[in-house]
């Protein structure tokens, strides 16, 4: 091998090496952002889930009669009049 071949080989190294770690943004910090924009994406699907399911929620208390009840009776121990309320309470 020729030094020119040898310096030709090393100077691609070196490009390489300065495309994949080198400057501001190189490959690897390209692929950290890749992974955590994907990470950002899946945590914002997860919450129209959640704010979905709490307007659901939401508008069935304003509407749902059997839902105002049950949350009635769960939450604020509301009865009917013919009803008894028993309440265990743990030591």
């Amino acid at each position: 091998m020729t030094r020119t071949r040898i310096a030709g080989i090393a100077g691609g190294m070196g490009l390489l090496a300065l495309a994949v770690w080198g400057g501001e943004y190189g490959t690897a910090d390209w692929i950290t952002i890749r992974r955590q924009l994907a990470d950002e994406r899946a945590k914002v699907a997860a919450l129209r889930v959640e704010i979905d399911s709490l307007a659901k929620l939401a508008r069935d208390l304003e509407t749902n009669p059997a839902v105002q009840e049950r949350v009635a009776r769960e939450q604020f121990g509301m009865i009917r009049d013919s009803e008894v309320l028993y309440r265990v309470v743990p030591k």
